[in-house]
């Protein structure tokens, strides 16, 4: 399994992603509960707003089709989506711990 980092960045409706985000946290939650999601939240002093979200999967390709499935996405309220396989070498993440 590869660690893949994910950066969003949000479009500007803050009011719409508000509406949204129980929805988008249930879906990381069961993620998380799958192991597939190691960690994710917002970056607060990000410029324009997103967040950081970490995933264990196979490859960049699954991750590309999870992130297809996010409230977030699906409403269009990702203006972006910086992924990143990530060679992680130490930590509680890491293949060795």
């Amino acid at each position: 399994m590869t660690v893949i980092a994910v950066r969003y960045t949000y479009d500007e409706r803050a009011a719409e992603r508000d509406v949204v985000r129980p929805e988008h946290r249930a879906w990381l939650a069961s993620l998380a509960e799958a192991g597939t999601l190691l960690g994710s939240g917002p970056l607060p002093q990000a410029q324009p707003p997103g967040a950081l979200l970490v995933f264990r999967a196979p490859d960049v390709a699954q991750v590309h089709e999870l992130l297809a499935q996010d409230p977030f996405a699906r409403a269009g309220l990702v203006q972006d989506a910086e992924i990143l396989a990530w060679e992680l070498v130490l930590g509680p993440w890491s293949a060795t711990a």
